[in-house]
């Protein structure tokens, strides 16, 4: 039986290359000695450093890297995270190193990556995990800092532990759960029930305008179908669909009047056999960046799409069974 002190999560500010092989080697050096299960999952640049310090060990541990896995932040706890502590055997100790916040974050993708760090707090509750953060305090700008502080319980400085004294996590996420207005040039269309398949079709035909087709197309229109459909059944019937252009790729989103009320929507895969709870996973699976924003006034999801494949940053879903 676990207790909610069997998860930790702090977060690791370090200086420079030699901080952070230190820290993290001695971290999953101490997981592999007490015959935990270990991941990291960093930026390649950070692999290489650590995957070079642990030397042999390196080949006990599994390695991914977050630019691709994570470079949609709401992929990470499902298909990263909780897909490793999942396969692990029943009562194991895992430990992992996260990085999900690098220089070179675009500003469109560092929301959900706040978002993302604080709801970590909440998916791991009570389990046997600890997820140590690094963040790149030479590098990060004091606000990055200051969003690392209150999405994690304790924060490792300068050689030494200390509880956050700025952690809210909630405050936090709310901090960007305002969604930006869309461009006043952007197709809009309006659905109801009867108007599902519409909504589709004039999705695909504005993005297929745009540039896009082929397999992205195809992640486009199963997105809009799943995000119209949960309007209609749970966002109170109806909302509007946008598609414009959005650096050098696609913007698509669907606003309703529904509020979204489980925070872990779309971070949590369903036990195989269980119906239903897939389909904002799936659109997190298939966009290259969501972004959600839900409360009183209705709820937005965003999704940001290249014009072509990179199959490289997708990761399958396990089996529905």
């Amino acid at each position: 039986m676990t207790t909610a002190s069997a998860f930790r999560h702090p977060a690791f500010f370090y200086r420079d290359d030699a901080e952070y092989t230190a820290r993290t080697s001695a971290f999953v050096r101490a997981g592999l000695a007490a015959g935990e299960g270990v991941a990291v999952a960093a930026p390649p640049d950070r692999l290489r450093l650590l995957h070079g310090a642990l030397g042999p060990d390196a080949a006990a541990v599994r390695f991914t890297d977050m630019t691709g896995a994570g470079r949609n932040p709401g992929r990470i706890i499902p298909l990263v995270l909780r897909a490793f502590c999942d396969a692990q055997p029943p009562g194991r100790r895992v430990r992992i190193v996260g990085e999900p916040v690098w220089p070179g974050r675009t500003s469109l993708e560092y929301p959900a990556c706040v978002q993302h760090e604080a709801l970590i707090n909440t998916a791991f509750e009570g389990r046997p995990v600890t997820i140590l953060c690094p963040y790149d305090a030479a590098r990060l700008t004091p606000s990055v800092l200051a969003d690392a502080r209150a999405t994690h319980p304790a924060v490792i400085e300068g050689g030494r532990e200390s509880l956050s004294p700025g952690y809210a996590p909630q405050r936090a996420a709310a901090a960007y759960n305002t969604p930006p207005a869309a461009p006043r040039d952007a197709a809009c269309q309006q659905f109801d029930r009867q108007g599902l398949r519409g909504a589709r079709e004039f999705a695909v035909r504005v993005a297929g305008g745009l540039g896009m087709a082929g397999s992205r197309l195809d992640d486009l229109a199963l997105t809009v179908a799943e995000l119209t459909t949960n309007s209609v059944l749970h966002g109170g019937g109806s909302g509007v669909v946008r598609v414009w252009a959005a650096d050098g790729g696609l913007a698509c989103e669907v606003r309703d009047g529904g509020r979204i009320g489980d925070p872990l929507a779309g971070r949590t895969v369903p036990p195989p056999g269980r119906p239903g709870g897939r389909g904002l996973l799936m659109v997190h699976q298939l966009a290259d960046l969501v972004r959600e924003h839900t409360g009183a006034g209705g709820t937005v999801i965003r999704c940001y799409f290249s014009l072509r494949p990179q199959e490289a940053d997708h990761i399958r879903m396990p089996p529905t069974g």
